[in-house]
């Protein structure tokens, strides 16, 4: 099984068939850099990548998956401790891109005008591709193992689901140390032989004059979109926007469409499982939710005590996956990849889910900060979310459930006002529209939320608060 089909098949070979951050290559030359990267790390444990967003970044990953040797992408904003912690863990002997080595790495420079035509024999589909490290919410970040093969079945699945061929260029200016901007978004290109436009940072302004036909964001980078009229309007030649990595507000969906004429697609996954459930390319783009199981994939949600829950379009539960994108479990965790897998196999998202009656998934939010227990009552946290999006006085809202004496859990709402609005103001609009005991205890009006580098809520942060 060859990983990078189109990149090492010398498809679409133009000068420019890839951009990064304004860097221009051929495929060729990118080939090149890398073989000369393949040449040196062959036999290495582990390669560690500093994933700043630019050439070098996808020239090093690129060796280390033709030499067979794992890739650890480093996130380049890490502090020492989270990145001694990764480069200790991973085992890895190699450290690419960064300015000097760390302790226990050799420091290994990737020279984009190197030319080596690695001959090494293709890496058996069941060796790991990558170790992604995740964010580290329940303590230091665990590396999770992604098989070639886990990368490659998700990427064929997305490239039917979406009809990706290579005949798109996609766009995206998302981070390359995780699985949307990495292996979405750079790898997706190399084995299907799309030309890719990475534009260093995701503005409005670079995403419009890219020109492509498939754009990757996240919803923060959705909705500088849709605020900036002119640079949402230069998209509207484009064939699909897709949204992943945390809720996209129906709001920002609604405005997109009305300024582009597309209706985003949303799809979820995770770094454990890559993307398991999308709406597709030829299908309905249903705001809120993320579509169906992709080929291969299965999927069910089970209550609190373990019994399977009806797919009713009311009933939440934990949502479980199987299916070939799954990882191969953490490196070195075994008690941690146990607590994440059921007897009979199935991964625990630990998030919470609403399977309707077609089959169309709505993503709740995290069991451990998004389903709120309140006066016997299981609220889902996003719910009360998108309620609050559709006051025209909110910018953005987060939803947590914080203690209460007799409550057991009060929904506490932060809101990031786009005007002049009131706390009973959002308290008495959101009671309108969904069960009184869903409406928010307490309104915290706050200029920003909290979030990580792929615009997800950090929601214990603002229980801390």
């Amino acid at each position: 099984m060859n990983l990078l089909t189109a990149l090492q098949d010398g498809q679409d070979d133009s000068a420019d068939a890839l951009r990064i951050d304004g860097r221009a290559l051929s495929r060729e030359q990118l080939l090149g850099a890398a073989g000369a990267v393949a040449a040196r790390v062959g036999g290495a444990r582990a390669l560690a990548v500093l994933a700043r967003p630019g050439a070098e970044t996808v020239a090093a990953v690129v060796g280390g998956l033709l030499a067979g040797v794992p890739v650890v992408p480093v996130p380049p904003d890490a502090g020492p401790v989270e990145r001694a912690h990764i480069l200790r863990d991973s085992g890895a002997e190699l450290f690419a891109g960064a300015d000097e080595s760390a302790p226990g790495t050799e420091a290994l420079p990737v020279d984009l005008g190197e030319r080596h035509e690695f001959g090494g024999p293709e890496p058996e589909p069941e060796r790991p591709a990558f170790v992604l490290y995740t964010s580290g919410t329940t303590g230091p970040p665990k590396g999770a193992l992604l098989s070639r093969a886990a990368v490659a079945a998700d990427l064929d699945a997305l490239a039917e689901a979406w009809a990706w061929t290579p005949d798109d260029t996609l766009v995206h200016g998302l981070p390359l140390f995780h699985v949307h901007g990495l292996v979405l978004g750079v790898l997706g290109a190399l084995r299907i032989g799309s030309r890719l436009v990475h534009t260093g940072r995701p503005t409005p302004t670079a995403y419009a004059e890219a020109a492509g036909s498939l754009y990757f964001g996240v919803p923060t980078v959705w909705s500088r979109i849709a605020a900036d009229e002119a640079s949402a309007r230069a998209l509207a030649g484009a064939r699909l926007l897709v949204s992943g990595s945390a809720p996209l507000p129906v709001p920002v969906f609604t405005r997109l469409t009305e300024l582009t004429g597309l209706r985003p697609i949303e799809r979820y996954g995770m770094t454990e499982t890559l993307i398991t459930v999308s709406t597709r390319s030829d299908g309905e783009r249903r705001p809120g939710s993320v579509g169906l199981p992709l080929p291969g994939v299965a999927t069910r949600l089970v209550g609190e005590d373990g019994a399977p829950l009806p797919a009713d379009g009311e009933s939440v539960g934990e949502l479980q996956v199987s299916g070939p994108t799954l990882f191969d479990g953490y490196l070195n965790r075994p008690a941690a990849d146990a607590e994440v897998r059921t007897a009979d196999g199935w991964f625990r998202t630990g998030d919470v889910a609403v399977i309707g009656p077609d089959g169309f998934h709505r993503i709740v939010g995290r069991a451990s900060v998004d389903l709120i227990k309140s006066g016997g009552f299981k609220i889902g946290a996003g719910e009360v979310e998108a309620a609050l999006r559709d006051h025209p006085g909110v910018a953005d809202a987060a939803v947590v459930g914080a203690p209460d004496p007799d409550l057991g859990q009060a929904v506490v709402a932060f809101v990031i006002p786009a005007g002049p609005v009131t706390g009973d103001q959002l308290t008495a609009f959101v009671a309108e529209r969904l069960s009184a005991h869903k409406r928010p205890r307490r309104v915290v009006l706050v200029d920003e939320l909290p979030r990580n580098a792929m615009g997800k809520v950090l929601k214990k942060r603002l229980l801390e608060g």
